[in-house]
């Protein structure tokens, strides 16, 4: 399983990309930077996008990437997996012929670059030689984090969170994690006013996995506390903990 990571940032600043995570060049778990790093042809082999929850910052790379198809006029098709309020609120507020196009229905309704497929909590999905589980997580909207298995591996991203439970079972022994940690400790209570993480959360989220991750790698900081925040990780003393920078490729 190769994991390159395009983006992994909770916020946009220079050399600081929203979070997508490309898996074998053709699987991205969440969408906010696909054309502002992958090149027209590393764009051509995307076909199964997983979006996590609606936030701007988690599907903002899809427009473009359906405007690229089209300019290009290619028969190419993407499909959007996420669960039923996600794909809704894409229809309605996103890609709705008014803030974008329908790519649904473009060139034609026969003949689209992008569908939906709605996925159910617990409900396994089998895509690319992959199985992909959505498991919900706490979050200001609805929101699921995702467990991919595949040629005896098993990857684990959180999306957004704040403090959760089902997600760990699933995290429990896995080949790596990727969780967010979105605050620095001193600003714990916005972390919880937000459902996300700081460091000192994160420690008690992780002593609820039987057997931890062997790689831990942490996602969502914002980067104005993004060296207080890694000091902080590194205080925790867990040896698998690792926090992402855009661009690093993995081999789990």
């Amino acid at each position: 399983m190769r994991l390159r990571i395009l983006g992994s940032a909770g916020a946009e600043f220079p050399d600081f990309r929203p979070p997508a995570f490309l898996i074998d060049d053709s699987l991205l778990l969440d969408a906010g930077t696909i054309g502002s790093v992958l090149t027209e042809e590393e764009q051509w082999q995307l076909r199964h996008i997983f979006i996590t929850h609606t936030h701007l910052d988690h599907v903002r790379g899809i427009p473009a990437l359906a405007d690229n198809i089209i300019i290009k006029n290619l028969q190419h098709l993407v499909t959007i997996y996420a669960t039923e309020q996600v794909v809704t609120a894409l229809r309605n507020h996103l890609m709705n012929d008014i803030i974008w196009p329908d790519f649904t229905r473009l060139p034609s309704a026969e003949e689209p670059v992008m569908r939906y497929d709605i996925i159910h909590p617990g409900i396994p999905v089998k895509v690319n030689g992959y199985t992909l589980t959505a498991i919900e997580v706490n979050h200001t909207v609805p929101a699921v984090g995702y467990c991919l298995e595949g040629n005896g591996r098993r990857l684990i991203y959180t999306g957004d969170t704040g403090p959760t439970d089902e997600i760990w079972q699933y995290a429990s022994g896995a080949d790596a994690l990727i969780v967010e940690v979105s605050f620095p400790n001193d600003q714990q209570p916005l972390a919880l006013l937000t459902k996300h993480l700081c460091c000192s959360l994160l420690e008690k989220e992780l002593a609820k996995i039987p057997v931890l991750p062997k790689r831990i790698l942490i996602t969502h900081p914002k980067p104005q506390y993004y060296g207080q925040i890694r000091r902080e990780i590194e205080m925790l003393g867990i040896k698998q903990v690792e926090l992402l920078r855009d661009g690093t490729i993995y081999d789990i």
